[in-house]
Parts: structure tokens; C-alpha cells; sequence
């Protein structure tokens, strides 16, 4: 509260505002309602300087006592109590203070918030406590009996709770400027609200024909409805201090019972104490549901955010009357306006006819068996666009263990699935060409032979018979002199289109060198071997250099059939010799390895 003064100013400052309030509060309420042994009927000034040490810092505390201790010895003895007695109820005033900031801080150490249902139980707490250690020290230290004990404790419980509340809350919305903050509408309401409060209450306790205590009730209930637990404690206050003085004075309801004042102050304090437990919890319980409330209605507005940036919807299937709801991101995926009326059977037949069946079965089997589900499908939206859309679910089941409905999200994968398409075809390509000679269009040295030992491995696993034919173009480097190397390229490219199209469906070519190529005959014995390998040679004789533009060009094939080798290098071996000894015996021809 106090923050700019020096600390022997703010000593005194604490010291007058304590000395000063609680003098006050405690010499009106010993003179406006009196009850058995000089006990009034509440006790304010013990909430007064509840309040004062809960807002205080702690260096304040000291003064505030010593000014508490001078205010309550002067109010008892200015209302005859004696001197010794005014120190043992000062003294026990203390005490009680002491234990119930000592409760208070112990379970909320920080500020002391009335909007909340657990500070509320902890300040309630705190204050029967006190209040009853209070009264057993008094009654010890007076000598009173159990009467007086009962009187003490409800006095000064009633003073705690009905009067510490409003001043917290309301200094706490001074040091934070709340009121500037306030619609005037709303301050117009509140001043309205209180002031009708006080007018019920006055229309109550002025006269006691008619006992309609209920209606101060009302009052009080209403005010925390609009305006929360500051509402409800200042409805208390008034209501306490306009039915105290009224009572006091022996107007109301209570001049009316016949009996004596003990059981009249006490009638009241019960009246109040009831209220005030009626009021005050409820305030806090309604701010604690407005809160909840706004936490939801944020919840729900960053959920259907999220949901509109991720593009995922969720729905609901009611198993019971079997409807179906939709979040407006679902509608948008479907391409449907939020709100349209959709039952279950439309959201099924909007896949498409392929994946319908599909999707009616996993949900039949998510019922069936409880499990969570998930499915991918294609929907064909109004506009007539086709989206790809994923699932995931659960069930919901009823106390009884039978399904009672299915929630489910929905999400457009769209461009996933697209990205993943062109994804899979970029990697194809680039395997492609990874794998491709590119003069030739045929399978690079690195495919060729990769192949070569897939093919081996299933020959030797499965018994099958397996040929390899390598073959060179004769006197290829005259050719590059000759000609040029344009030319040459020219050549290799006619000679792998000529060899590559009287192979067999089975058979593979590729190039792994620059004008030597590898032909790998599957299922191919010796005699199919030669056969293939000399459709080769012709074919390559006969077709190159014959009215294209190219000069003459033969091939010169080596042979070899797999025979239990263990490597392809052993078998490509074998070949390259074959090859070599058809050059030897003059080119243009085929060997066949031993």
C-alpha cells in the first residue's frame, strides 16, 4: 500500500490507520449492539486488522500491534470493562490475529485472492481457528464461563469474515486502478445492486411484524451473482452493519423473539453466519465457472484455429439416434458450408465408390471390436474436386460397455499425397538415371552388373541355366579416326538398338565400357547361348553401316555359361576370354568359353 515513505513515516502511518480503525469499529459495535457480558454482537475491528496485516508489509507489523493494543485497551475501558479485563481481551484480540495471518500464510503465501475456492476454504479456516483459540484464552484469562466463550468465538469470526474480505479486495482494485478500468454501466449496475441491498435490509430490520429475513438473502445472492465475491462481501457488510444497529436499537426481527438478549445476539450472529457461508463460496464458485468458461470458449477458438491451419476437422457419430456432427473445418474439407445439414449416410457415400466399401468396414470393425481406427480414402467434394482424406478414431462406450458413439478426426492429405507422388516419381527418375547409359538408353555399367549378380544368385539357388555374352565393336578406334567421334558415338548408339532388339523378353544388354557391351542370357543353356549371341552378331552385321550412313561395323562375341562360379567376376572372366580369342581368329564372330 505504502511504497514512497521512509520507514519511521510509514511506522507512524501503520500505527495511526491501526490505532484509528479499529478504535473505531470496536467502540460503535460495544455501543450498537450489546449482548451477554459486554460482548458485541460482531466484532469488526478483529477483520479490520486482519485486513491490515494481510495488505501490510512485514515491517509494518510491530506498529500495527502497538496501535491495536492502545485502540482496544481504550474502546473496553471506555465501555466500563475494567482495566486488567481490557488487557486479557486485547491480549487475546492479539493472538488471534497473529494465528489466523499465521494460517493464511502458510497455505497462501502469496496475495490472498478471494476468486478463488481454495483461498476462500483456507481464509475460512483460518478464521474459525483463531477464533476459537482466541475465545478459550479470553475465557481462561476472565474467568468467564462457556457462554461467554461461545459469544467471543462468534463475534470474532463474524468480524473476520464479513469484514476482512471487502477491504482486501477493495484496496487490491484501488492499488490496481480497477475501478478506471470498469464500464460505467457496470458501476451503475453495482451502486444499484448494494443500495438496494441496504434499502431490503432497512425494509427488514425497522420493523418486526413482518419476519422476512430472507429477503436480505436475496439481496446478497444477487450481488455475488453480478458482481462476484466483492459484491457478495460488500452486500454482507451492509447487511451486517444496517441489521446490527437496527438489532442494537431493538428493531427487527429479533425484538420479536421472547427471550433473553443472549439468545436474540445470538439468533443474529447465526443469521449472518449463514449468509455469509451462503454468499461467499458462491461468489468464488461463480468466478471459478466464469473462468472455466472463458478458458473453454479460448480453448475452442484456438482449436478451431489449429484445426483450420492443419486442415483437420473432427466429428462425432451418435450410435444411439445414429446423427452425426461435423466441426466447420470438416464441412470446409468436404467443400461444404459450415452448419448444412449432413447425416451419416451422406459423409459415406461422399467417398468415392473404390475406397466406400473400405471405409464401411473399418468402422464396422472399430464398433465391433472397440479398437481404435484410422483410414485413408478419396472424397468427392460438392464442387467436384477429388481430395484425399485420412481418418483416425475411437469409440466411445456407455457405462453399460456398448458403443455409444464415434469420434473421429478428419484431415486433407491432399498435398501430401501429391508431394509423395511427385516425391516417388522424381526418385524413380533419378534412379533412372543413376542406372542409364546415357549415349545408349541402356543399363549402366553399375545396373549391368548388379543384375548380373541377382541372376547368378537365382541360378545358383534354383538350378537355372545362365549365359553371358560380352561383345566389342571391331576396330572401333579406326573408326573414331576415320570418321570422327560424332560418328563413333553414332555407332555405338545403332549397335545397341540392333543388339537390343533380337534379344529374348528375358534377356538383358547393357553397356559397361565405351564400346563394349554385356548380354545377360537367363535360362539360356549353351546351345540357346550361341544361338542368341549369334542372332547378335548378325544382326549388328547386317544392320549397321546398310544404307544409314555409317560405315561397316561387326562385333566380335565371347560366350560363357555358368558353371557353379561363386563371383561374376569369374564368370565376366571367362567370357572376356572367349572374347579375346574370337578377335584373334579374325573378329566378326563368337566364341564360347571351355
Amino acid at each position: 500500500m505504502i511504497r514512497s515513505l521512509s520507514p519511521r513515516v510509514e511506522a507512524v502511518f501503520w500505527f495511526l490507520l491501526t490505532v484509528t480503525g479499529y478504535y473505531l469499529l470496536a467502540s460503535l459495535s460495544l455501543y450498537a449492539t450489546r449482548g451477554a457480558d459486554n460482548i458485541a454482537a460482531v466484532w469488526p475491528a478483529s477483520g479490520y486488522i486482519l485486513a491490515l496485516l494481510l495488505l501490510m508489509p512485514a515491517r509494518g507489523r510491530v506498529p500495527a500491534f502497538a496501535g491495536m493494543a492502545v485502540a482496544s485497551i481504550a474502546a473496553n475501558m471506555g465501555a466500563t470493562t475494567p482495566f486488567w479485563t481490557s488487557l486479557s481481551f486485547t491480549f487475546a484480540n492479539m493472538v488471534e490475529a497473529i494465528i489466523a495471518l499465521w494460517l493464511i500464510r502458510r497455505h497462501e503465501p502469496g496475495e490472498l485472492s478471494f476468486m478463488a475456492p481454495r483461498a476462500v476454504i483456507h481464509f475460512c479456516v483460518a478464521a474459525v481457528a483463531a477464533s476459537l483459540v482466541g475465545a478459550g484464552l479470553a475465557t481462561l484469562l476472565a474467568g468467564r464461563g462457556g457462554d461467554f466463550f461461545l459469544s467471543w468465538a462468534t463475534t470474532v469470526l463474524l468480524g473476520m469474515l464479513i469484514v476482512t474480505p471487502p477491504i482486501v479486495m477493495l484496496t487490491r482494485m484501488m492499488e490496481l486502478k480497477a475501478f478506471g478500468k470498469v464500464p460505467r454501466a457496470m458501476l451503475v449496475e453495482a451502486t444499484a445492486i448494494l443500495t438496494g441491498a441496504g434499502a431490503v435490509t432497512i425494509l427488514v430490520f425497522s420493523q418486526s411484524h413482518f419476519p422476512a429475513t430472507f429477503l436480505p438473502s436475496i439481496a446478497v445472492v444477487a450481488a455475488a451473482y453480478r458482481l462476484g465475491p466483492f459484491g457478495a462481501a460488500a452486500g454482507m457488510l451492509i447487511v451486517t452493519i444496517i441489521a446490527s444497529l437496527l438489532s442494537g436499537q431493538g428493531y427487527g426481527p429479533m425484538a420479536a423473539i421472547d427471550s433473553d438478549p443472549k439468545v436474540k445476539v445470538l439468533f443474529l450472529q447465526f443469521y449472518l453466519l449463514s449468509l455469509l457461508l451462503a454468499a461467499l463460496p458462491l461468489a468464488a464458485l461463480l468466478i471459478g465457472r466464469q473462468r472455466l468458461a472463458r478458458r473453454l470458449e479460448q480453448s475452442n477458438r484456438w482449436l478451431l484455429q489449429a484445426e483450420a491451419a492443419a486442415l483437420v476437422g473432427h466429428w462425432r457419430v451418435n450410435l444411439v439416434d445414429w446423427t452425426i456432427y461435423w466441426s466447420d473445418q470438416t464441412y470446409r474439407i468436404h467443400g461444404l458450408e459450415p452448419g448444412t445439414p449432413v447425416d451419416v449416410d451422406y459423409s459415406v457415400r461422399q467417398y468415392l465408390a473404390e475406397d466406400r466399401a473400405a471405409v464401411q468396414r473399418v468402422l464396422e470393425e472399430a464398433v465391433r471390436s472397440g479398437e481404435p481406427f484410422e483410414f485413408h480414402g478419396r472424397i468427392l467434394r460438392a464442387d467436384g474436386q477429388v481430395r484425399h482424406v485420412k481418418s483416425h478414431g475411437s469409440i466411445e462406450r456407455g457405462r453399460g460397455g456398448g458403443a455409444t458413439g464415434i469420434f473421429g478426426t478428419v484431415q486433407d492429405v491432399t498435398e501430401t499425397v501429391e508431394n509423395a507422388r511427385i516425391l516417388e516419381a522424381a526418385r524413380s527418375a533419378a534412379e533412372r538415371v543413376a542406372n542409364t547409359d546415357m549415349l545408349t538408353g541402356l543399363p549402366n555399367r553399375r545396373h549391368t552388373l548388379t543384375f548380373l549378380e541377382e541372376a547368378m544368385a537365382g541360378a545358383r539357388a534354383h538350378g537355372a541355366p545362365l549365359a553371358v555374352a560380352i561383345f566389342d565393336i571391331d576396330h572401333f578406334k579406326r573408326i573414331n579416326d576415320t570418321h570422327g567421334h560424332a560418328t563413333g558415338d553414332q555407332v555405338i548408339q545403332r549397335v545397341a538398338q540392333r543388339a537390343r532388339s533380337v534379344l529374348r523378353d528375358e534377356d538383358m544388354i547393357g553397356r559397361i565400357g565405351g564400346e563394349e557391351f554385356v548380354c545377360i542370357l537367363q535360362r539360356a543353356s549353351a546351345l540357346s547361348g550361341e544361338i542368341v549371341a549369334e542372332r547378335v552378331r548378325k544382326a549388328v552385321e547386317n544392320g549397321v553401316g546398310q544404307g544409314d550412313g555409317l560405315p561397316p561395323t561387326t562385333v566380335s562375341i565371347g560366350l560363357a555359361v555358368y558353371d557353379g562360379e561363386q563371383d561374376i567376376e569369374e564368370l565376366l572372366h571367362r567370357a572376356d576370354q572367349a572374347l579375346y580369342a574370337a578377335k584373334r581368329e579374325g573378329r566378326n564372330r563368337m566364341r564360347r568359353a571351355a
